[in-house]
């Protein structure tokens, strides 16, 4: 048997400790946090690019806006596409995605316009030099059938190789469960649809986030909602220190963007004090 000398121990001790530090560090910056406009009250609205960097966020998800201005989409128009790029660079503020909140109104589940509003919306988010799209499937767009499914995982099969082409990952977001939305994705036969993992969305559907953010793993996930029921983040019913240690055991490297409803007068502090949180429990 091999003598275990002090200086090993001490030696071993070390290393296992050091082992750990690295493993730990690893975890600290392994996704980034953003925001939406609209969680700002700045749907559509480029002077959220500004709140955005006086908070201290590291990217703003942009919408594109629900009321059609001459038939098309409110941000498809080259002087504000141009002047959204621009402020993204002066307050070095990237656009970490953007969202076709039109399919809000003409639902992607049976409306014959919604795909035209995500063919926009791929073409919009590549002139944004962005590359996750958020397709929104709630209220009368909800899906609660399987043909449901269905008919948007076809529709997707068609929008597909076009958000290939472009760079640009679809995202899901919906009150599905996770084996069902990947059923989605592997009906729609591209690798351009991926899941946007909303946690409030899906904890309030009865699944438990933690578990269905390990099972989904980081290549289904293209982006992540962060809310909760209270005021702020960790306030609420959903507990939040196993869900940032389960974004960054998978590895998850893109934006997780904190969705929540600020007070009225208090939005800049109330999205500190939430931007604040995650930071500190993604370094404990």
């Amino acid at each position: 048997m091999r003598r275990i000398t002090r200086r090993t121990a001490i030696a071993t001790a070390f290393g296992l400790a050091a082992t750990a530090a690295t493993a730990k560090s690893s975890r600290r910056t392994q996704f980034k946090i953003g925001v939406p406009d609209w969680s700002l009250d700045l749907g559509a609205n480029p002077d959220a690019f500004a709140m955005a960097k006086r908070i201290g966020f590291d990217g703003l998800q942009v919408s594109f806006g629900r009321l059609l201005v001459n038939g098309k989409l409110p941000l498809d128009n080259p002087d504000l596409i141009a002047q959204y790029l621009k402020l993204s660079a002066a307050n070095g503020m990237p656009i970490d995605g953007t969202c076709v909140d039109r399919l809000h109104m003409d639902v992607l589940k049976s409306d014959k316009a919604a795909p035209r509003w995500v063919s926009d919306g791929i073409r919009l988010t590549k002139a944004l030099n962005s590359q996750v799209l958020l397709l929104p499937f709630f209220g009368r767009g909800q899906l609660k059938t399987q043909a449901e499914m269905n008919y948007v995982a076809d529709a997707l099969r068609e929008l597909g190789p076009e958000a290939a082409k472009a760079g640009v990952i679809l995202g899901l977001e919906d009150t599905v469960s996770a084996p069902e939305n990947v059923a989605i994705m592997e009906r729609s036969k591209s690798d351009a649809v991926k899941v946007y993992y909303d946690v409030g969305n899906s904890n309030a559907a009865g699944y438990d986030p933690v578990s269905e953010i390990r099972w989904l793993g980081r290549e289904r996930i293209c982006q992540i909602h962060l809310k909760d029921t209270g005021a702020w983040l960790g306030e609420g019913i959903i507990r939040y220190p196993p869900l940032i240690r389960a974004i960054q055991d998978i590895r998850f490297s893109g934006y997780a963007n904190i969705e929540m409803d600020p007070r009225p007068g208090q939005i800049e502090s109330d999205m500190k004090k939430n931007l604040d949180y995650v930071r500190n429990l993604e370094t404990s």
